[in-house]
């Protein structure tokens, strides 16, 4: 897997944020803001790796996302970034029932955020981009593409027909697209509130 230099500054500054979190929560366990930046971070580090090692860093981001809110349930930070992790979740489970669960998950995750936040628009339009997800799990592996990255879905959309063509390619731009800008987001901005510079050029 080749990386642009863009990603690999990314891959550098979201392992630098993983290390940190990671430190401060060997001083201090109980922090929910700090638990939240680490499953970012996670979820963010796992679009670099292949699709058995992406499930194993999205069930720990998963973990930390869910420590996180056993110390603060109505944080709506941590709750719409645990959508996000059932949401990449899914759409690496073959199984379409297994798959409905973690849309499901994401699903509430997403619903006590915007009860949480109700005027945050990213949390509105994640809930509603959830509820068309299923259907989308279902087209993309039947067309064999749930094993490949995330970026190589755009390619599903050559298979369709007319009308139907554009718009469920537009839709896989859509999902797939809100996935890593949502994950992204959350991300960086745990970064800037926490005011870690990025990492040195090595």
């Amino acid at each position: 897997m080749e990386f642009s230099q863009d990603d690999l500054d990314r891959l550098l500054l979201f392992e630098h944020s993983r290390q940190t979190a990671e430190a401060n929560h060997a001083k201090n366990p109980l922090d929910a803001d700090n638990l939240t930046k680490w499953g970012g971070a996670l979820l963010e580090l796992s679009q670099f790796q292949n699709v058995a090692d992406s499930k194993l860093m999205i069930s720990d981001a998963v973990s930390k996302l869910e420590e996180a809110l056993v110390i603060n349930p109505v944080k709506h930070e941590a709750l719409w970034c645990l959508g996000n992790a059932y949401t990449s979740q899914a759409f690496l489970t073959p199984e379409p029932d297994e798959a409905k669960g973690s849309f499901d998950k994401a699903h509430d995750c997403y619903q006590k955020a915007v009860n949480e936040d109700p005027a945050n628009e990213l949390y509105r339009k994640s809930l509603e981009v959830t509820a068309k997800a299923p259907e989308l799990h279902m087209e993309i592996h039947k067309q064999g593409l749930g094993q490949q990255t995330m970026g190589g879905a755009s390619s599903a959309a050559s298979n369709e027909k007319g009308s139907k063509k554009k718009k469920s390619g537009d839709l896989k731009y859509d999902i797939f697209g809100w996935i890593i800008l949502a994950v992204g987001i959350v991300a960086w901005v745990g970064m800037a509130k926490s005011h870690i510079p990025p990492p040195p050029p090595r």
